[in-house]
């Protein structure tokens, strides 16, 4: 397990329509993931499992979480129980910085 990243060592994986995503650091008790936007990027209204906090590194987005729609700038974060339906539309350019507990899988 690498326990120190520096985040050249890991690859962008470009999911498409303006996102990219870096797994930084895991477990099976967390993950660390980076994803970056550009403006008009859209993260799916979806659910999982997981816990989810998120802290907003740069940039500007409408999140919505269980209906609930608040717009998101670098310095805040949003915080999502597990199974509750939630998205992000990126308003201005920047970057994610999510925490999931346990690991997404899915995402190895």
């Amino acid at each position: 397990m690498n326990t120190l990243i520096e985040d050249k060592e890991v690859e962008w994986l470009d999911l498409g329509g303006g996102i990219k995503r870096k797994v930084m650091a895991y477990d099976d008790q967390m993950m660390v993931v980076k994803v970056a936007f550009e403006a008009g990027g859209i993260g799916a209204m979806h659910s999982h499992p997981h816990t989810q906090a998120s802290y907003v590194a740069s940039g500007k987005f409408d999140i919505t979480i269980d209906g609930n729609t608040k717009t998101l700038k670098g310095g805040d974060v949003y915080f999502v129980p597990s199974d509750l339906v939630h998205g992000a539309v990126c308003l201005e350019a920047g970057e994610l910085i999510d925490v999931f507990h346990p690991l997404r899988e899915d995402f190895l």
